[in-house]
């Protein structure tokens, strides 16, 4: 963290600084359960919305969407929503094995409700593996990185990590190869932003979830992480919604895209939630390996945002559906953006005492 970040922002920045140490190993259940999830918060989210809220329930602990931070205009099906919180489940998952239980978690349990995203379980005790620890011990290390990469390539055995790490999540991750192909992404990403920049209402949404840099909010975006430092992230939302910047959004993300030293389409087979769920948990499991070998990444959303334009990258990627767009390298060190505590993040607690 950089320039004393959690002092600078208080509380906004603290769940980065949970320490396995602290894992409540003697007391009850309900203790444990809650303690993961101070891993599941760490996960990241369309405009760092955070859309997930946990319910304690006896001995579950259960995961929901939560509709009151939906996007409606960039995420209309809440496709990117479900995606977020199978990030923080992967999350939950690491945690658990890391503190030496196997999990029972089910995933949509309840058709009749379909926020009801997963029941979590400790269950029985195992022992954790080196590998398994590595993900674990690189949760509160994955940081979102929007700024350009060195132009190194990456080793051919990560991408293959990488695409494994996918694969055993229920989807797969293609990476760009052909210059010509990375052309017509980066071609489709400019366009991307200059409609949504042209829309009032996506720049309204945007603009909501934009903070200044010492804001004390515990979500959204923070100029730093742009890059805008000072009193110019003060007035950041104000010319959001001001001004159309989809052309010159578009020019930058274009050099971005065809700057980086790997681009990567993460698909499913399918483009149902329980799809948008694995793609969320195959996410994540591809981020905590990249980061765990000094690897960063960031996300380029704008041709999965736009119908006519993810169907044209479905044409490049070639198979299945495409869910989201990577780019990954080596990084500078950046500041983590805000998270909600626990408290913040659960919405009922109720625990039966006869155990």
């Amino acid at each position: 963290m950089q320039n004393g970040a959690v002092d600078t922002l208080g509380d906004a920045l603290a769940p980065w600084a949970i320490k396995a140490a602290e894992f409540p190993s003697n007391r009850s259940e309900a203790d444990k359960l809650l303690f993961l999830i101070n891993y599941a918060v760490l996960a990241p989210s369309s405009h760092n919305a955070q859309p997930w809220r946990f319910r304690l329930i006896d001995r579950s602990l259960e995961l929901y969407a939560d509709p009151t931070r939906a996007l409606p205009v960039a995420d209309p099906d809440g496709r990117e929503q479900i995606m977020s919180c199978g990030a923080a489940l992967f999350n939950l998952r690491m945690a658990l094995q890391h503190f030496e239980f196997n999990g029972e978690i089910t995933t949509l349990p309840d058709a009749n409700d379909p926020d009801f995203l997963a029941r979590i379980r400790l269950g029985e005790r195992s022992d954790p593996t080196p590998e398994l620890d590595r993900l674990f011990e690189a949760i509160p290390k994955r940081h979102t990185c929007r700024f350009p990469f060195e132009t190194c390539s990456l080793p051919g055995s990560l991408l293959a990590d990488l695409e494994t790490a996918a694969r055993v999540e229920g989807a797969s991750l293609s990476v760009v190869d052909s210059k010509a192909a990375r052309q017509v992404i980066a071609s489709l990403v400019a366009e991307g932003d200059r409609r949504q920049y042209e829309d009032l209402a996506y720049r309204r949404e945007l603009a909501a979830w934009v903070r200044p840099n010492r804001s004390q909010r515990r979500d959204g975006l923070p100029g730093y992480a742009f890059g805008v430092g000072g009193l110019l992230s003060y007035v950041g939302p104000l010319a959001i919604r001001i001004f159309n910047q989809g052309e010159s959004r578009g020019q930058q993300d274009r050099q971005v895209v065809e700057g980086s030293p790997l681009l990567a389409v993460l698909a499913t087979p399918a483009d149902t939630p329980a799809d948008w769920l694995a793609a969320g948990q195959a996410l994540q499991q591809v981020l905590l390996r990249a980061t765990a070998e000094g690897v960063s990444a960031s996300f380029l959303n704008q041709p999965l945002q736009l119908p006519d334009l993810r169907k044209r990258l479905r044409a490049i990627a070639g198979h299945g559906e495409p869910q989201l767009l990577l780019r990954l390298g080596y990084g500078p060190p950046v500041m983590p953006t805000p998270r909600r505590a626990v408290n913040d993040v659960l919405e009922t607690y109720f625990v039966d005492q006869w155990y």
